[in-house]
C-alpha cells in the first residue's frame, strides 16, 4: 500500500513535503523517511543487504556531494571507514581535507588526518591518559631492564632498587604528562630529570651509566606505546605515519629529558667538585696547624687528601721564586711521588708521600740524605734541578697527623737558605745552622770566640776561611782540599796553620775542629759581614 506525499500519517498528522534532492537538512537527500519505508520493494535478487563498502559509500545526512555522486558503487577493494583510516586515493584524501577546511562534517567520523596537530595530539593525550593509568607496571618493566643492562644498577649500590624505581616513575609520569600536553601534576616538566642528574652526581654514578638508563627507559616506553597503537581500532588503515608520530614524539622527549638531567649532572658535579676541593683545603690546613691530633680530623683529612694516615711522609716549605714554578706537584707527579701544596704566608707548603723503602727487619732507616734511601735523593734532586725553588724539606714522619710539627722543622729549614738561591736542604742536614738560626745572640759568641782573630785579618779573610771550610767537610784531608781548591796540597796547610795560629788552637784537636765548625756555620746568623759559606751541595764529590 502506498501513500501519497500530502496523504495524512496513521496517527492522524499530515506528512511533511518532500525536500528538495539537493536539500541539505536532517532528512535530506531524497524522499523523507517514511517514503523511504514506504517505498516499493525490489525484486529478492535486488533485495540482498548491500556489503559494508556500499553502505560507506551510501549517501549520509549533511554529504555536500550530489545525490549521484554520493551513490556511485564502492570499488570492491575499499576499505571500511575507520576513525584512523588514511585516504585511499588522492582524490579522496583532497576531498576530505576540503570538508576539514569549510567545517562540513567528515564522514566516517570526527577524526583529523595525521598532518593535523589537533589530531595527533589527540591520539597523544589518549595514550598518555592510558599509559598513566598503568604507571606502576610501565616503571616495573622499565626498571628490570635498566638492571638487566647495567652491572652499576643491578648492585644495588649506590642505587638500590627502591631508589631507582622512584626515579624512574617519577621520570615516566612527568614525560607521559608532557608527551600527552596534560597539564603537569609536579610542577617543572623537567623537573624529575634534573632531580635524577643531581642526584645520581652525588652518588658518583658516571654520566654515561645513567644516559644508557635513560635510553633504557624510553626504549620500554616505546615498546608499550607501540603495544598499545598495534591493539587500536583502524590501526592497518594508518599504522606507518601514526607510529612514525608518535615515535618522534617520543624521543623527542626522552632526548630533552636526558639533555636536561645531563645539564644539572654536571652542574652538580661542579659544585660537588668545589665542596671537596674546599673540604680538602681546610681539612690539609688542620694538619698543617697541629690540629690534627684528634684521631676524627686525621682520619678525614687522610680520607679527603685520598691518602693513608700511616706512610712516609715529609713537608716541603718552598719559597715562591719568580722563576720557580708554583708549586712542584706535577714534577714531583712525574717522580712517582704524591703531593698536595697550598700557599701558606708567602710560601708554599706541601705534604710529599714518599715512596715505600725496603728496609731489613731491625735495619737502620736512613733519613732524608741517608744513601740507603733512594726516593729521598730523588726528592732533592727533582726540587733542586727540576723545579729551582728554594725550599726546605722536614724529617720523614709516618703518621699523618704529624704534619704541623714537620712544618715548623721545614720553615726553619728554609731560613737557612739564602733567599732565591734555589737550594733545596734536608733539615737533618742543616742542624746546626738550625740551632744558630734563631739565636744570633749565641751565634755571635761562637763566631768571636772560635774564629774572632782569623776575621779580623782582612785580606786573608776569605781565603783562610774557605779553606778552612773545605778541610773540615772533606775529613780534613789537605790533599782532597787543594783538589777541590785548585791549589797546592801545601798552600792547604799553611793555611790551616795560619789559622791555628791565629785562634791558638791546634788542627789536631777535635774541640778545635768542632769550634771552628760550628763557628763557619753560625756565620751567617752572627751579623759579622758577609758569610764565606757555600750552598748546601757545593763542595760535595761522590755524596760525601
Amino acid at each position: 500500500m502506498t501513500h501519497s506525499p500530502a496523504a495524512p500519517l496513521p496517527g492522524g498528522e499530515p506528512r511533511a513535503k518532500a525536500t528538495r534532492p539537493d536539500a541539505v537538512g536532517p532528512d535530506a537527500p531524497g524522499r523523507d523517511r517514511s517514503d523511504r519505508r514506504d517505498a516499493p520493494r525490489p525484486d529478492r535478487q535486488d533485495a540482498a543487504r548491500p556489503d559494508r563498502h556500499d553502505r560507506a559509500d551510501a549517501p549520509r545526512s549533511g554529504d555536500p556531494r550530489p545525490a549521484s555522486a554520493a551513490a556511485r558503487p564502492a570499488s570492491p577493494a575499499a576499505r571500511p571507514a575507520s576513525p584512523f583510516a588514511r585516504p585511499a586515493s588522492a582524490s579522496t584524501a583532497s576531498a576530505r581535507l576540503a570538508a576539514s577546511r569549510s567545517g562540513s562534517p567528515r564522514s566516517g567520523g570526527a577524526h583529523t588526518p595525521l598532518g593535523s596537530d589537533a589530531g595527533s595530539g589527540a591520539l597523544r593525550r589518549a595514550l598518555s591518559t592510558t599509559m598513566l593509568a598503568d604507571v606502576d607496571r610501565l616503571t616495573d618493566r622499565a626498571v628490570d631492564d635498566i638492571r638487566a643492562h647495567s652491572g652499576t644498577y643491578a648492585a644495588d649500590a649506590p642505587v638500590t632498587r627502591d631508589d631507582l624505581w622512584e626515579i624512574c616513575r617519577d621520570n615516566l609520569l612527568r614525560a607521559l604528562e608532557d608527551f600527552g600536553g596534560l597539564a603537569p601534576t609536579g610542577g617543572d616538566f623537567e623537573r624529575a630529570a634534573r632531580e635524577t642528574g643531581r642526584r645520581r652526581a652525588e652518588q658518583g654514578v658516571p654520566l654515561d651509566t645513567v644516559l644508557q638508563a635513560y635510553r633504557r627507559g624510553g626504549r620500554v616506553l616505546w615498546q608499550v606505546m607501540a603495544e598499545h597503537l598495534r591493539a587500536r581500532a583502524g590501526r592497518e588503515a594508518d599504522s606507518r605515519d601514526v607510529e612514525l608520530d608518535m615515535a618522534s614524539g617520543v624521543w623527542e622527549t626522552i632526548d630533552r629529558y636526558s639533555v636536561a638531567m645531563a645539564d644539572e649532572y654536571r652542574l652538580a658535579q661542579l659544585e660537588l667538585q668545589s665542596r671537596q676541593d674546599t673540604r680538602r683545603v681546610a681539612l690539609f690546613e688542620a694538619l698543617l696547624d697541629g690540629r690534627a691530633d684528634d684521631p676524627a680530623v686525621a682520619s678525614a683529612a687522610a680520607a679527603a687528601l685520598g691518602v693513608p694516615a700511616y706512610d712516609r711522609y715529609v713537608v716541603v716549605v718552598a719559597a715562591q721564586d719568580p722563576a720557580a714554578p708554583p708549586h712542584p706537584a706535577p714534577v714531583l707527579e712525574a717522580r712517582g711521588m704524591w703531593s698536595f701544596w697550598r700557599p701558606r704566608s708567602g710560601r708554599y707548603a706541601g705534604i710529599v708521600r714518599l715512596p715505600r723503602r725496603d728496609t731489613p727487619a731491625g735495619g737502620p732507616a736512613a733519613g732524608p740524605r741517608g744513601s740507603a734511601d733512594p726516593a729521598a735523593h730523588a726528592l732533592l734532586d727533582a726540587l733542586r734541578e727540576l723545579t729551582g725553588a728554594t725550599a726546605g724539606i722536614s724529617p720523614e714522619f709516618e703518621r699523618l697527623s704529624h704534619a704541623g710539627r714537620a712544618l715548623r722543622l721545614a720553615e726553619q729549614t728554609l731560613r737557612t737558605l739564602p733567599a732565591g738561591s734555589g737550594e733545596a736542604a734536608a733539615f737533618d742536614d742543616r742542624l746546626a745552622q738550625v740551632l744558630l738560626s734563631g739565636r744570633s745572640d749565641i751565634a755571635e759568641r761562637i763566631v768571636t770566640v772560635h774564629l774572632g782573630p782569623v776575621l779580623a785579618t782582612g785580606g786573608e779573610r776569605a781565603a783562610l776561611l774557605t779553606t778552612l771550610r773545605v778541610w773540615l767537610d772533606h775529613g780534613c784531608s789537605a790533599a782532597r782540599a787543594a783538589e777541590l781548591l785548585y791549589c797546592h796540597r801545601n798552600t792547604v796547610l799553611n793555611r790551616i796553620g795560619r789559622i791555628a795560629e791565629l785562634t791558638g788552637r791546634s788542627s789536631e784537636s777535635g774541640e778545635a775542629r768542632l769550634g771552628w765548625a760550628l763557628a763557619l756555620r753560625a756565620l751567617p746568623y752572627a751579623g759579622l759581614g758577609d758569610s764565606p759559606e757555600p750552598a748546601a751541595g757545593e763542595y760535595e764529590v761522590d755524596g760525601t
